[in-house]
């Protein structure tokens, strides 16, 4: 087997400022609403954490969607050498609508636990479920979808 990357997704540009800025409008009305406007203590609190998350998570999406997701026929990985998955220990794809997925994107089932970890906007990984998608267009996730399940298919056919 090849290290030939079968397909990629990756956010554009505009994906990206229009995600990162929304987050990012979200966390400076919040706090500014907190500031202009002081409610009770304990809102006040709320307001700013809320606010506070909001802007950190649009920095962290930010920094994820510089990197890319690559399928080979061995792995699933980050543009930046983190391993998502191998292939072999996937047991299923949901690209179903009423899946707990993220926006244009799909969800990976593997056989065992592997630790969590998360790149808002590009994919997350929860236990046993991986989910794939969130600022990338969805050609590109469908076309991976499609792509890995050929290679499960494969894999099957061939035990």
């Amino acid at each position: 087997m090849s290290s030939e990357v079968l397909a990629t997704i990756e956010a554009s540009a505009p994906r990206r400022v229009m995600g990162t800025a929304m987050l990012g409008a979200v966390g400076c009305i919040l706090v500014y609403v907190s500031f202009s406007a002081p409610p009770s203590p304990a809102w006040l609190v709320f307001l700013l954490a809320v606010g506070a998350a909001a802007l950190w998570l649009a920095v962290r999406m930010w920094q994820a969607t510089v990197h890319r997701i690559e399928l080979t026929a061995e792995e699933l990985r980050c543009s930046d050498g983190q391993l998502i998955v191998k292939v072999e220990e996937i047991e299923a794809i949901d690209r179903g609508f009423f899946a707990f997925k993220p926006s244009n994107g799909f969800l990976i089932r593997t056989r065992a636990s592997s630790a969590r970890a998360w790149m808002p906007g590009l994919w997350w990984r929860a236990g046993r479920r991986i989910g794939i998608g969130g600022v990338t267009p969805g050609s590109q996730g469908k076309a991976m979808s499609e792509i890995l399940a050929a290679l499960l298919a494969q894999r099957n056919q061939d035990l």
